[in-house]
């Protein structure tokens, strides 16, 4: 809370004064601070768990769904041990960590490490440095991060503050998917007929999807608030294929941070949240006492089915009656793409003074929908999804091995710049020679060197929006457009000033997105769709990022219980 005699309620003008003054205040403050060691044990155990009038057996970290928050501060040494009790193979990313020159702590199977076995363990050893806020984990095999996710707090460093009023109480709210049916059964079947395989049954919000499904009354998520206090929620899209709306009935949100980044605040009284983005916000409890509703709900402006179900969770002021019926929050429509594109303007960052200005390294990367043939499948063929139209093929070993001990025969260094034929990306849909290539095939990147990169969407079959995220680094968001990139105009509308700094962006449908980096993390990094379905199909690829020069700018060495293949 703000300190006794500091007005309550702040127009955002000066908030945003604040921000930027605080923070040039924290960096010019010779904090010391001395790390902690934090251990975590992960048990990858199953559990049955009943949502929706059905019980099935899920995956769970220690018998918990959604699985148990990592807190730890910035400079803290985090350890955590994953002992996996199930029948399947496991590992776990820990979502939007750098992982600086350790990509053996970051979790992507068959990229930076083999997967855990049945019976084994693997313990994920890395320091936090250089970031806080709210980011994520989840698992990061097959689809079992529907069950296995968490959110991972990172507190300011000791004796550092949030560069905003110190909220009452914080809550995470994890936002997710149910099934009723066995996920890794309805995947098989979906790729035996080489269809999509069926959408999920509900949205959840800290794993219970709300009293407006069946069964699902006491499968509600609450938080108490007290009036005139302030609280900060940390709110995570842990969903496996759904951008999704989020509102809080008669409360507007002031956005501080996303993706562990803080950012020039704004209110808003709905929010937009793609997979694998985290948003922080500050909500004023200052309303009329009762009950309100939290809901979430899809954003889909494309042509395909998804499930379109409110999830709810409650905000409930002390003293009020758990039987007064809540309020529900005004939602945007569902296509609505207008509210897309002004909220994802309203994003800023606070200090980007380290976006790169010059750019050694240009790539386009085409994105695109298509079909192989298949002569198990239902109808001869099976759906693909391509960057540059190359479908990405996993290995059997880990790149990241293959890379540091010069494995051969593993990948190819040949990942093109650009897509193989120009079109008109965003025309008439194209239904005609729909096949990929397939091979596991990554790009270099030289250490320190910039890049820009420009992700198109393309009507290939249709157009789509896709979350990408980029394993191993943070990046700034410089431009985006509906309908073709164009090289010789957009270039000159770039935000180069105060773009947002994120891991994870949304490629709007029909649109795209343009995206800068520096390439100063050595290692072999994950970039792929972060819808599952698409990333099942192929949507995925990596770059090899050189070492620079000495030790402190190469890749450590692997640990000794790396899970072999």
């Amino acid at each position: 809370m703000a300190s006794p005699g500091c007005s309550q309620r702040f127009h955002l003008s000066v908030l945003s004064l604040f921000f930027t003054c605080f923070l040039a205040f924290l960096s010019s403050f010779p904090f010391t601070t001395e790390a902690a060691l934090k251990r975590y044990q992960f048990d990858i155990v199953v559990k049955n768990v009943s949502r929706l009038c059905h019980a099935k057996p899920i995956v769970t970290v220690n018998g918990r769904y959604p699985g148990p928050t990592i807190y730890a501060r910035e400079g803290d040494h985090v350890v955590i041990n994953v002992t996996n009790h199930a029948q399947y193979n496991m590992s776990i990313h820990w979502h939007g960590l750098k992982q600086f020159r350790n990509g053996w702590a970051d979790g992507p199977a068959y990229i930076t490490q083999c997967p855990i076995q049945s019976g084994n363990s693997y313990t994920y050893d890395f320091n936090i440095t250089g970031q806080r806020g709210t980011l994520w984990w989840h698992a990061h095999i097959l689809w079992l991060r529907a069950t296995v996710y968490g959110a991972l707090v990172i507190l300011p460093s000791k004796g550092a503050s949030f560069p905003f009023p110190q909220p009452a109480q914080e809550a995470e709210l994890i936002l997710g998917e149910w099934w009723n049916s066995d996920v890794e059964e309805i995947v098989k079947q979906g790729n035996k007929l080489g269809l999509p395989p069926s959408m999920s049954d509900a949205h959840t919000i800290n794993g219970k999807p709300g009293p407006l499904f069946p069964c699902s009354e006491k499968y509600t998520y609450a938080i108490e608030v007290q009036w005139g206090k302030t609280y900060l929620l940390r709110i995570i899209n842990a969903a496996l294929n759904d951008e999704l709306f989020f509102a809080i009935a008669g409360h507007n949100m002031t956005v501080v941070e996303i993706d562990a980044v803080y950012i020039k605040p704004f209110t808003t009284a709905s929010l937009l949240i793609a997979p694998g983005q985290t948003t922080n916000v500050l909500v004023r409890a200052d309303r009329s006492p009762g009950r309100y509703f939290m809901a979430t709900r899809p954003f889909n402006d494309a042509p395909i089915p998804v499930d379109n179900k409110t999830a709810t969770a409650i905000l409930q002021y002390k003293g009020i009656p758990t039987t007064i019926t809540p309020l529900l929050p005004f939602l945007p429509a569902p296509n609505d793409s207008n509210f897309a594109d002004a909220y994802n303007a309203k994003l800023r960052s606070l200090n980007s003074g380290n976006v790169p200005l010059e750019v050694d390294r240009h790539l386009f990367y085409t994105i695109g929908l298509g079909s192989n043939p298949c002569q198990s499948c239902l109808n001869g063929t099976r759906l693909a999804a391509s960057l540059n139209n190359i479908s990405f093929m996993m290995p059997k070993v880990g790149l990241l091995q293959a890379h540091y001990f010069n494995l051969s025969g593993v990948f190819r260094l040949d990942f093109p710049d650009r897509p193989p034929t120009a079109f008109n990306y965003t025309g008439a849909p194209l239904t005609a020679n729909l096949g990929t290539l397939l091979g596991t095939r990554l790009s270099r990147l030289a250490f320190n060197s910039t890049v820009e990169l420009v992700l198109q969407d393309t009507n290939l079959l249709t157009v789509e929006s896709h979350p990408f995220h980029l394993h191993g680094y943070n990046f700034f968001v410089v431009g985006r457009g509906i309908g073709n990139f164009d090289p010789a105009k957009d270039p000159a509308k770039f935000n180069l000033v105060d773009p947002p700094e994120r891991n994870t962006v949304g490629v709007p449908t029909g649109g795209w997105t343009a995206i800068r980096f520096r390439a100063d993390n050595p290692g072999v990094w994950f970039m792929h769709c972060h819808l599952e379905l698409h990333t099942m199909w192929g949507l995925k690829m990596a770059f090899v990022v050189e070492n620079g020069n000495g030790p402190e700018e190469s890749i450590l060495p692997p640990p000794k219980d790396l899970p072999p293949c």
